[in-house]
């Protein structure tokens, strides 16, 4: 059995990868066990095991009462916990010593060899059970602690099995070990076949009763962030780094990148010559879009870049409340928003910043967002707005603008109205902006765009006092012409009422009978309406006497005089 013994020890530790002292430590496990289990056991006993012969002995403990006593307490302490449900402490029935406790008082402990000789048989039955049991025991801790520190990297494995719930996915030499790829954590859209290699990111790894569980995730941010270090080289060593991202899985992502080295761009560094790197990653993911945002401390800049691909004219912020408000050209709202709003959610998500997005013609309908006058408050900055506003932004330690390019450049000319590099392109305005900017290089334009905006603003001035004056005037004009014709309808109206009852009832003759003549004054009389109803409704006669008056009009055009 001794040879037995060790061969089998020397190909499990070959096999599983298991090393020999554990499984010497749990196969003297099992031969105590067993030992424990005979009629005839002592109490106390520990067993061992020679590594090299394989030949095992049973060692009796005889322990002094006194010292049995102290043990006891001791287990006792250790075992006692709190039930949950009751609130009470809960002590262990049988306390058991250990094998190390017995050890710390190896001196005051006295030994017996105590081997049974018909132990052989029962021994060899119950060792190869104990000894598969602990087997898979450490395999089990083995692949926990191997994986139990690799949360959020990156993986390869072979899908060995797909359903509606869960991917089953093969990892490591052999697939030996299996992950579980869920539902919740797979990326609409994609399938996944047997035999598939696929890339994912350890999201979770616990441990049960059945084995250690490993979750992948192909939804997880991480996954980005894994991916462009293993496509950049520079990410890899440190000299550039993704800060943060932003995504919604197969749709569309946005990362922050930084970079921690001079002369390194990490935008470029990440997109790749010819947009080989990213293309890699975008692959990967099935086509998914990524934008690559430059990282920058002043939330100005950052929100908007973030609003990439986008063109923004301001960004003002409220560092208390964490929100900026980002004013883009007309053209550019729907682009800045995204398709329901995608774009405006992951730069908000990207930046920590909640952003609300202005087209110029809401924002200067709306007064710029302020109730009356800017005020003049020391640190402000000093850019005054498309709208005719100062910017509310607090200017920037020892300048007078805040942290927006457009508003930095505008330091190189000596108006502080951003029409000034309305026209300059994004790649000028970050030269106005930087702290390097070569003056010479740009004198004669600095001085063209100052004369042009200028006259521009004057023209524009202008033209503004003429149009209020213009409609000052038609506003005037109107208002009298509204009071002439008011007056001309009620002189119109007392004139029908007057001769309204002469053109119903007067003859067509001087030579009229004298019973006509005297009945006219009382008809006259009887249709004259008081003061108050004809002052009250003086349109209402003109309509119900025009008809009246046409036919009359031509009566007298075709009427001869009687004989």
């Amino acid at each position: 059995m001794s040879t037995e013994i060790i061969e089998a020890m020397t190909a499990l530790a070959n096999e599983k990868g298991i090393a020999p002292d554990r499984l010497i430590a749990a196969l003297e496990d099992a031969l105590l066990s067993a030992y424990m289990k005979q009629p005839n056991a002592v109490k106390y006993a520990r067993v061992q095991l020679d590594p090299q012969t394989g030949d095992y002995r049973v060692i009796e403990l005889i322990v002094p009462e006194r010292l049995e006593a102290q043990l006891i307490v001791e287990a006792i302490d250790e075992g006692t916990y709190l039930d949950p449900d009751t609130g009470e402490f809960v002590e262990p029935e049988e306390p058991e010593i250990t094998q190390e406790k017995f050890a710390e008082h190896s001196d005051q402990i006295e030994e017996r060899d105590v081997t049974p000789d018909d132990f052989g048989r029962i021994a060899a039955q119950t060792a190869k059970q104990v000894i598969l049991q602990r087997v898979r025991e450490a395999e089990r801790d083995i692949m926990f602690e191997e994986y139990q520190d690799r949360v959020g990297e990156l993986i390869n494995g072979i899908v060995q099995q797909s359903d509606s719930r869960y991917t089953l996915v093969q990892l490591g030499v052999g697939g030996r070990v299996e992950a579980l790829l869920p539902r919740s954590e797979q990326v609409d859209g994609e399938r996944y076949d047997h035999g598939q290699r696929v890339k994912a990111v350890i999201k979770e790894v616990s441990a049960s009763t059945k084995g250690p569980s490993i979750i992948l995730s192909r939804r997880d941010p991480e996954l980005i962030k894994a991916l462009f270090e293993l496509e950049v080289p520079e990410i890899a060593d440190g000299l550039v780094e993704v800060a943060n991202v932003a995504r919604e899985p197969g749709y569309r992502s946005k990362i922050a990148v930084v970079s921690y080295a001079d002369g390194v761009d990490p935008v470029g560094a990440c997109v790749g010559p010819r947009g080989s790197r990213v293309r890699m990653v975008v692959s990967e993911l099935r086509g998914e879009k990524i934008d690559i945002i430059p990282y920058n401390d002043e939330p100005a800049r950052f929100v908007a870049k973030a609003l990439s691909p986008a063109r923004v004219r301001e960004v003002l912020v409220d560092d208390e409340a964490r929100q900026a408000t980002v004013i883009v050209p007309d053209d550019q709202l729907a682009l800045a928003i995204g398709r329901e709003g995608q774009n405006a959610r992951l730069a908000a998500r990207l930046t920590g910043w909640r952003i609300d997005i202005r087209s110029e013609t809401e924002f200067a309908s709306e007064g710029g967002g302020e109730g009356g006058e800017v005020e003049e408050v020391g640190g402000r900055c000093l850019a005054v707005l498309s709208n005719g506003r100062r910017c509310p932004n607090a200017a920037l330690p020892g300048t007078s603008y805040c942290g927006l390019p457009a508003h930095v450049a505008l330091s190189r000319f000596q108006g502080n109205s951003v029409a000034l590099v309305a026209e300059l392109s994004e790649a000028e305005v970050e030269e106005f902006a930087s702290d390097d900017f070569d003056e010479a290089k740009y004198a004669d334009r600095i001085a063209e765009i100052e004369t042009r905006v200028t006259a521009e603003l004057e023209a524009a001035e202008a033209q503004r006092l003429a149009e209020e004056q213009a409609a000052a005037e038609a506003e005037a004009a109107a208002a009298a012409q509204a009071a002439a014709e008011a007056e001309a309808g009620e002189a119109e109206g007392d004139d029908s009422a007057d001769g309204a009852p002469a053109d119903e009832e007067a003859p067509a003759s001087e030579e009229a009978p004298a019973e006509e003549a005297e009945e006219a004054p009382a008809e006259e009389e009887s249709d004259e309406a008081p003061a108050e109803d004809a002052e009250e409704a003086p349109a209402e006669e003109e309509e119900d006497e025009a008809p009246a008056e046409e036919p009359a009009a031509e009566g007298d055009g075709e009427a001869s005089p009687p004989t």
